[in-house]
């Protein structure tokens, strides 16, 4: 049905594929007229786990992308989904109040995130995250939907179970480790990747002989120090985000029985603050690429290098973590998309907008905006590399890096050495 569905779309336009599967073309259709711009919104993190790169990075690639048939782009005031459900909720009903917005980039953090999907999946939107990682909002990557999955919700960003698997491998076959730590914040994506780690490393034989849970914002780790000093570990996973990160790290370095022991960290802190700590140096980090290269952006014909330097040249610096990349292919993922799902109205009859030249105006159905998104990502070439979403939304390759942090004065992530890869 699906196929037939998107036929039926390619020959006669959105209101023959709204008859023929029975979708409610005039409450998920968009119109937009000549004069009107394409309307999208980012929805990331300005408090809890700032992500400016990420913005910055969501304006280059509209900037990059143009005009979508003719009409410009307009990304709007950004939202703040903060790293919490309530700020995501709000941002969430702000984009649903706005019957224009035909999609969302966001948001920075899975806690945000299991909030926001279920609400822009009602409301017929489409959200694509550059950086939320937690399985709870795709599938367990055996054909199985997981708890906060909805339809709306796709990813550029790998689901952790890839990171879960890569850190557990490192540890038990290259470091030699047998007994472990685990500690999280108990939010989705702290506690999920922290449990699969646990269920990875029992798999391969290894002792996870202590768990802990610590608070946001909390900067006394005496407690949980003690209790894995206790357990004698051989290593340490810190899947926190940077703030208790750096807290924990520092005190562990100074605390009696754990100064060496190893420490492998997630990767939401595999950012600039966290690897300019002194104490972070010796660490073990966690994470996506961060060296992109002359990878290409199909959408926009720009290469990782481009996108770098003009990055550079209207924001200064380089961005601090290594989801700039997957911000600006989120946002051309979803633009293609939009692009591919619009018809033009020329008066008589709908077409699809690709090759027509009247100054009709273009309407956009909702529904097919989510099957084109999996289609404009069939083999669509990021600067993250090569894209394509499952149907549960998860778009990433997989490919996980560990990397060894050795001296603080390397902030860029770009430029740490990786010691071990990781691919499905």
């Amino acid at each position: 049905m699906r196929r037939s569905c998107a036929a039926l779309g390619l020959l006669a336009g959105i209101m023959l594929l709204a008859a023929a599967c029975g979708g409610n073309g005039a409450d998920q259709s968009v119109t937009i007229e000549p004069d009107e711009p394409v309307q999208i919104r980012s929805m990331l993190s300005v408090t809890g786990a700032p992500s400016l790169d990420l913005r910055r990075a969501v304006e280059l690639g509209v900037k990059d992308f143009g005009f979508v048939h003719g009409h410009d782009i307009q990304l709007g005031v950004p939202l703040d989904s903060g790293c919490d459900p309530a700020k995501g909720s709000a941002a969430a009903e702000q984009v649903i109040g706005d019957s224009q917005v035909m999609g969302v980039i966001g948001t920075s953090c899975s806690a945000a995130a299991v909030a926001v999907s279920p609400l822009l999946s009602e409301a017929g939107l489409v959200m694509i995250s550059p950086s939320n990682t937690s399985p709870a909002l795709t599938s367990d990557l055996a054909g199985n939907p997981s708890s906060d999955h909805h339809p709306a919700y796709f990813r550029v960003s790998n689901n952790d179970l890839y990171q879960s698997r890569a850190v557990a491998d490192y540890a038990y076959n290259e470091l030699n480790q047998r007994r472990v730590v685990v500690v999280d914040d108990g939010d989705p994506y702290t506690s999920a990747l922290a449990q699969a780690f646990r269920n990875d490393f029992h798999a391969l034989g290894g002792n996870v002989a202590a768990t802990a849970t610590v608070q946001k914002g909390q900067t006394d780790m005496a407690d949980v120090l003690a209790e894995f000093a206790a357990a004698r570990p051989d290593g340490v996973f810190l899947p926190l985000f940077t703030a208790e990160a750096a807290q924990f790290t520092r005190q562990m370095r100074e605390f009696d029985g754990l100064e060496g022991v190893t420490l492998i960290v997630g990767a939401a802190s595999l950012d600039s603050e966290f690897l300019a700590l002194p104490y972070s140096e010796g660490a073990y980090l966690a994470g996506p690429e961060t060296e992109y290269g002359s990878n290409v952006n199909q959408a926009t014909g720009r290469s990782a290098e481009q996108v770098l330097a003009a990055y550079e040249a209207a924001y200064g610096g380089t961005p601090p973590s290594p989801y700039w990349a997957h911000a600006y292919d989120a946002t051309t993922l979803l633009l293609a998309a939009i692009q591919r799902a619009a018809v033009r109205d020329d008066g008589n009859f709908f077409t699809r907008a690709i090759g027509v030249d009247d100054e009709g105006r273009l309407r956009i159905d909702r529904a097919t905006l989510r099957r084109d998104i999996r289609n404009a990502s069939v083999d669509f070439h990021g600067l993250t590399g090569p894209l394509s979403c499952d149907e549960f939304g998860d778009c990433g390759a997989g490919v996980e890096n560990i990397y060894h942090h050795t001296d603080s004065s390397v902030t860029d992530p770009a430029r740490l050495p990786v010691v071990y890869r990781f691919a499905p």
